[in-house]
Formats: C-alpha cells, sequence, structure tokens
C-alpha cells in the first residue's frame, strides 16, 4: 500500500512539473559571444532553474560574428539579446525598434593599453601613436581624442591581441576581464603597462544591456522583468559561489568546443562583479541610468548625426516593475 501511495505522488508529481513546463513562456536568448564567464548569470540562472521558477523556459543560442545579437534580435531568431548601449542606440536610429530592458553592466570594461617602453605614460603621448581599435567600437575612443585634442594613427584591430604583443600598434583596445588579462598572461608586467579606462575620463559608455524588440516587449512585459530578475538573480548566486559558477561555464565551452582556460575563466568573472555591481551598490543592478544614456546618445549625436530617442521610450524599467 505505502509503495502504491509512493508510486502515485511521483506520478503526481511528474504530472505537475510536466503540466507547468507545457504553460512556461519559451524565451530564446542570444549573448554577445560564445560562452565565457562574461555570460555566467545566465548560464547560472537556467542551471539553477531561475528563469523556470519565473515560469520561463529559457533557451540560450551561442553568439559570436557568425551570429551577431542584432540580425538574430532583428529576425526574430532571438527573443532577447545583450548589446552594447551604443551600438543599440545606432540600430534604433537605424529603424530597428529596440528598447533596453536592463542594464547589465554598469561600468564601461573597455580600456586602451600601451607599453611604456612606447613612451606612453600619460593620455598627451599617444599624439602620433599607432592606435589599434575594434572596427565596431570606436565611439569611446574617438570620443576621447577630440576631448583631449589628441591626433593619433588609427589602425583596424582583430579579435585578437597580437598586432600588440608584436609591436604593430603603440596601443591597444582591450575589455578589462578578457584581452588585458591575456596581455599579463603573455609575460607583461602591470608596471611595463600604461592603461586608460574611459569612465576616468568621463566617457562611461556602459556596454552589456538586455534587448528585445518593442513589439515583442510590448506583447509581453511580465515576460520580459521575469527574464530581468531571474537574470540578476543568477548574477549574484554566481559571484556568491564563483567555483560552482565556474563549472557551469566550463561545461558550456566544453559543450561548444571552446578552448577553456579556468584561470583566465575565473578573472573574467572576477572582474564582472565590479562591473554590474560598482561600489557594492546593488541598488543601481540592472537600471540603466538616464545620466550614461545622455552621455552616449549626446556623442553619437555629435559624431554621427543619430538622432536618438526619449530615454522614456527607448528603456523599459524591468528591474522595479
Amino acid at each position: 500500500m505505502k509503495r502504491l501511495s509512493a508510486l502515485l505522488l511521483l506520478c503526481a508529481c511528474a504530472g505537475s512539473l510536466q503540466a507547468a513546463e507545457s504553460t512556461a513562456k519559451k524565451l530564446s536568448f542570444i549573448p554577445l559571444w560564445s560562452p565565457q564567464a562574461q555570460f555566467a548569470g545566465y548560464y547560472v540562472a537556467l542551471e539553477k532553474g531561475f528563469y523556470r521558477e519565473k515560469g520561463l523556459a529559457v533557451e540560450i543560442l551561442s553568439g559570436g560574428p557568425e551570429r551577431p545579437a542584432d540580425v538574430l534580435l532583428e529576425k526574430g531568431t532571438a527573443d532577447i539579446g545583450t548589446l552594447w548601449l551604443s551600438e543599440a542606440l545606432k540600430k534604433r536610429a537605424q529603424g530597428v525598434r529596440l528598447v533596453n530592458i536592463a542594464q547589465i553592466l554598469q561600468r564601461s570594461a573597455l580600456m586602451l593599453v600601451a607599453k611604456k617602453s612606447s613612451g606612453i605614460r600619460r593620455l598627451e603621448d599617444l599624439n602620433g601613436k599607432k592606435v589599434a581599435l575594434w572596427e565596431s567600437f570606436q565611439l569611446q575612443p574617438r570620443a576621447l581624442f577630440r576631448k583631449y585634442k589628441l591626433r593619433v594613427n588609427i589602425i583596424p584591430q582583430a579579435h585578437s591581441i597580437n598586432l600588440f604583443l608584436r609591436g604593430g600598434a603603440d596601443a591597444a583596445s582591450a575589455m578589462l576581464y578578457n584581452e588585458y588579462h591575456t596581455i599579463l598572461n603573455s609575460g607583461l608586467n602591470p608596471g611595463e603597462l600604461t592603461t586608460f579606462f574611459f569612465y576616468d575620463y568621463g566617457l562611461n559608455f556602459p556596454e552589456d544591456g538586455l534587448y528585445m524588440l518593442e513589439k515583442n516587449y510590448d506583447r509581453d512585459p511580465a515576460a520580459a522583468a521575469a527574464f530581468v530578475k531571474a537574470t540578476l538573480k543568477g548574477w549574484e548566486y554566481a559571484f556568491e559561489n564563483k567555483d560552482e559558477a565556474l563549472g557551469i561555464v566550463l561545461r558550456r565551452m566544453r559543450e561548444a568546443r571552446i578552448p577553456a582556460n579556468r584561470m583566465h575563466q575565473k578573472w573574467m568573472l572576477e572582474k564582472m562583479q565590479g562591473l554590474i555591481f560598482p561600489g557594492a551598490t546593488a541598488a543601481r543592478a540592472g537600471t540603466l541610468q538616464k545620466a550614461d544614456y545622455d552621455r552616449v546618445a549626446s556623442e553619437l549625436a555629435e559624431s554621427g548625426g543619430f538622432k536618438s530617442v526619449a530615454y522614456g521610450s527607448f528603456y523599459k524599467d524591468c528591474v522595479t516593475r
């Protein structure tokens, strides 16, 4: 009799779970790049069931140069994606009606790195130097050069940092959580380098935010809010349980057949914490600050004539919704 009761209870639980899964809202998410600790919070939220708790059935797609998030969002292949604020505003100005549902990174991680052996110790030392910039992310560097009246020789930068390491560029673009650590691992010491962080020069253009097509957000704002809240919970859990989070990230990387270096991913995860929760003030987590929006929109208007949309139309506050 006890076995029968246990069997019936098990069947009932399985039925309830199946019913819950069948009624869950299906959402697909595309990160900017292939699996790495830059996106740990999303993988953790999926692994730990935080999305499921919010009534969502989330599929995380694999991003990268061959699967750009903005294209997949525009085509409807992905429901939610990560984009830089500057790139999202450009797309919006070009007619793609994207809305920001959360600003995950509060502080820009973009920087310029130079070797002191190149004679670069201060910002003005960049004058006349060869500076490698990524094609798609030149808004901040060009704003910096214009603001401080610097004349530099801009050269294209590929995905790797090899050109800089081999002496082909005096300074190069880097992300604090990624390329900068690669430079250190190449054998250069911090004391041999000069670093310029854009937020130190009044040019904080926050990067990774969460975006949707406006029509999709309007169709189900509750699902968007649920995704944002579960994601923030995933990030909080990841930072409180770094070893577990790294294990989840490394497993995703292996599944995607991507070389996985635990120490590099650990560096990335630790640096992401300071970018998402700067100053340990969790109250700002996920919020697109109007000052940051205005700064980026103003620079886009000045540099490329992009006409910005009103902050209230572009940003949908899913954190407090």
